[in-house]
């Protein structure tokens, strides 16, 4: 009957404990930095494409734009995840956009988590620096103390994401910026 309270102690401490860590740390945050061989605007355009998002972003299955004009403040978007067999929606709202300069988000994964995500560009003599910054925070007690012990595991994602998303920009082919025709400036002349 001791060993049983000893059990009951441990495992109410324990629970204590974890609830705790989500009151003293309700967020985490964590950023990331790449620098990609290419021109800003270049980086920018692969970025934004949706059909390069299942290169770059682990386990995307599906996106569905909702509301908004699409690229702009407002808008809204789902994305769907498969982890492992284990599908979950994440909800994306622009908050602030300058094109070739920034992107802010909110990501909202109901009844998990919220985070607030922004990834600046900068031009660094032709070559693109891109830092994502993220803070997030769980929804309700026990998520927000979930979170806080998965900063290293959400760190590890962003990283991999970023290095994905610098090697298809790296690797892009895709011409985001066609020059007209020589014929067509020639027929204008006329």
């Amino acid at each position: 009957m001791k060993y049983l309270k000893y059990f009951v102690g441990i495992v109410v401490l324990l629970l204590f404990l974890f609830i705790i860590k989500g009151v003293l740390q309700p967020t985490i945050s964590y950023s990331s930095e790449i620098i990609a061989d290419k021109p800003i605007q270049e980086a920018w355009a692969v970025m934004n494409d949706e059909s390069k998002l299942s290169q770059w972003l682990k386990g995307i299955t599906d996106i569905k734009h909702v509301s908004g004009e699409k690229g702009a403040v407002g808008a809204v978007t789902i994305y769907t995840f498969n982890d492992n067999g284990q599908e979950s929606t994440i909800i994306e709202t622009i908050k602030s956009i300058h094109p070739n300069e920034h992107i802010a988000m909110d990501f909202e994964m109901k009844g998990v988590m919220n985070m607030d995500y922004k990834v600046d560009f900068i031009d660094k003599g032709g070559k693109t620096i891109l830092k994502s910054s993220t803070t997030t925070k769980g929804d309700g007690m026990f998520m927000r103390s979930m979170v806080s012990f998965m900063k290293g595991s959400m760190q590890t994602q962003e990283d991999e994401n970023m290095n994905n998303l610098k090697k298809i920009i790296e690797e892009n082919t895709t011409n985001y910026f066609p020059e007209p025709s020589v014929e067509m400036n020639e027929k204008k002349e006329e």
